[in-house]
C-alpha cells in the first residue's frame, strides 16, 4: 500500500536545533563525506528540516569556498533556519567536541606516547593514514581529472610542490588564475562535472521546502555584508592584537596565530590538500613539531568527530608544549592555549564566508567564470596530496632516513590497508580499528622474537 508522507514540520525551536548540532558534533565521524551523508541523513531523509534540493545548494556553494566544507554546510543550514546566531551555534558545535577530543587525546600522545601500548597502537595506525591519503588522491582525482588539461595541471603542481618545493598558496594562485582565463578561451575543459547533485529523490515536505520562499535574513543586503565583514575583522584583530601585546609579534602563539589566518584561506580541497601547506610551516620553518608526529596527528584527526582539519589542534597543542609557550610550568595549559588560538583562526573565515557571503555568492551559483577556477584548483590540488602521500610514506618506510633500515612490517600493514579501501570499500573507523591492533599485536610480539 502507498502510504502518503507526513506533513512537514510547522517550525523547528532554536534549542531543538542546538541539541541536534550538539550531537552532530559528537557523531560526525567519517570525514567530509561520512559528515555530509550524516546530515543529509537527519535533516533531509528523517526530521525533513530541509528539502533534498535546497540542501544540495548549500552543499555546492560550500564547496566552492576554502575551508571544511561540512561545517560550513551545518553553519549554512543552521544559518537559514535561525539566522546568525543559529549559524554561529551550528558551526562551533559542530567544532568543540572534537577541539576537547583532541586536547585529551595529544596530552595522552605527549606522555605516554612511549609507553608500548600507545606506541603500538601508532605504529599500526600510520600505514592506514598513509593509505588514506593515497586513497583520498585517487577519490579527488577522479572527480577532478575529466581531461588532459587537468592531468597536466596535476602533473604540473606535483612537480612544482615536490622538485622546486613551492608553496602551496602559490600553487593555488596559480591554477585559480590558469582556471579563469582558460574557462574563457575553453570552457567546456574548465566546465565542473557530476558532483552532489545528481540525486533528487524525494522524502516529503519539508520546513524549508523547495519552493519556500528565501527568508528575508538571507537576501542580500550590502549594509548586511558590510557589518559582518566588519565584525569578523574586529574578531581578529582583537585576538591577534592580544597576542602580540602579551607575546610579542615573534612568539610562539602569535606566529601560530598568523600563520594558520593563512592556512585557513588556502584550504581548498578539503584538509589533505591543505596539509603540505600545514607541514611546510609547522614542521619544516618553524619546526613547531617533528614529520612522525605531524603523521601522528593526522591519525588522532581520522579517529576523532569532527572536521580533519582539526588536525591543526594537534599540531597547536605539540608545538605550545615543546616550546612551553607559557613555560616549563604550565605545559598543558600553555599547549590548550595554542590549540584554542589555532583553532579559532582556522575556522573564523569560515563562518565569516557563509554569514557575508551566503547571499551573495548563491547568486553566482553554476557560472562558469565563478566554478571555473575552482575546477583548476581541484585538479591541482590531486599532485599536492600525491606528493603529500610520497612524503608520508618515506617517513614511514624509512623511519630513519633511506641510510637506515626498511620497515617491511609497516609496508605490508600499509598494502593490506590500500587493498581493503580500493577492493573493499572499508570504512576508515574500522579500517584504522584493525590496523591499529595490528600494529599493537606486532610491538607487543617483538620482544618475543628478538
Amino acid at each position: 500500500m502507498h502510504q502518503e508522507p507526513s506533513p512537514a514540520p510547522s517550525s523547528i525551536s532554536f534549542g531543538e536545533a542546538f541539541l541536534f548540532w550538539l550531537k552532530l558534533g559528537f557523531i560526525s565521524f567519517g570525514g567530509p563525506a561520512g559528515q555530509i551523508a550524516i546530515m543529509h541523513s537527519e535533516l533531509v531523509e528523517r526530521r525533513r528540516w530541509i528539502s533534498e534540493n535546497r540542501f544540495l545548494h548549500a552543499l555546492n556553494y560550500c564547496m566552492l569556498l576554502p575551508g571544511p566544507e561540512a561545517q560550513q554546510l551545518a553553519t549554512y543550514i543552521g544559518w537559514l533556519m535561525h539566522r546568525t546566531w543559529g549559524g554561529i551555534v551550528a558551526g562551533a558545535l559542530f567544532v568543540l567536541p572534537s577541539l576537547f577530543i583532541l586536547v585529551g587525546l595529544s596530552w595522552v600522545y605527549l606522555r605516554f606516547g612511549d609507553v608500548p601500548v600507545v606506541a603500538g597502537i601508532f605504529y599500526g595506525i600510520k600505514p592506514a593514514v598513509t593509505a588514506l591519503v593515497l586513497h583520498a588522491a585517487h577519490r579527488i582525482g577522479t572527480r577532478a581529472l575529466k581531461n588532459g588539461w587537468m592531468w597536466a595541471l596535476a602533473a604540473a603542481s606535483f612537480v612544482a610542490i615536490f622538485a622546486f618545493d613551492t608553496p602551496f598558496p602559490a600553487i593555488v594562485l596559480a591554477a585559480a588564475l590558469i582556471g579563469y582565463l582558460g574557462a574563457q578561451r575553453w570552457p567546456s575543459v574548465f566546465a565542473l562535472g557530476g558532483g552532489h547533485a545528481n540525486a533528487h529523490k524525494g522524502y516529503g515536505p519539508a520546513l524549508i521546502d523547495d519552493h519556500t520562499p528565501t527568508p528575508q535574513h538571507a537576501r542580500f543586503s550590502r549594509s548586511h555584508l558590510v557589518k559582518v565583514l566588519a565584525a569578523g575583522l574586529a574578531l581578529w584583530l582583537a585576538a591577534m592584537g592580544l597576542l602580540v601585546a602579551t607575546q610579542g609579534w615573534q612568539g610562539t602563539l602569535t606566529q601560530m596565530g598568523w600563520f594558520f589566518t593563512k592556512a585557513a584561506l588556502v584550504t581548498f580541497g578539503g584538509a589533505y590538500a591543505v596539509l603540505p601547506y600545514v607541514y611546510q610551516g609547522a614542521v619544516e620553518h618553524y619546526q613547531w613539531l617533528s614529520g612522525p608526529q605531524m603523521i601522528d596527528g593526522l591519525a588522532l584527526g581520522e579517529t576523532t568527530p569532527g572536521p580533519l582539519i582539526m588536525v591543526v589542534a594537534f599540531v597547536g597543542f605539540v608545538g605550545g608544549w615543546l616550546q612551553q609557550v607559557w613555560g616549563a610550568d604550565a605545559l598543558f595549559a600553555g599547549a590548550a592555549a595554542a590549540a584554542t588560538v589555532v583553532t579559532f583562526v582556522t575556522f573564523l573565515p569560515s563562518f565569516i564566508f557563509i554569514l557575508a557571503g551566503g547571499p551573495l555568492v548563491e547568486a553566482t551559483h553554476g557560472k562558469l567564470g565563478f566554478t571555473a577556477p575552482l575546477s583548476a584548483i581541484t585538479a591541482a590540488v590531486v599532485g599536492v596530496i600525491l606528493n603529500l602521500a610520497l612524503f608520508f610514506a618515506y617517513h614511514l618506510l624509512w623511519p630513519q632516513g633511506f641510510g637506515g633500515r626498511f620497515d617491511a612490517v609497516s609496508a605490508l600493514i600499509a598494502v593490506g590497508a590500500l587493498v581493503a579501501l580500493f577492493r573493499f570499500k572499508l570504512g576508515v573507523m574500522p579500517l584504522l580499528g584493525v590496523c591499529a591492533l595490528a600494529g599493537l599485536a606486532v610491538k607487543l610480539a617483538v620482544p618475543y622474537f628478538a
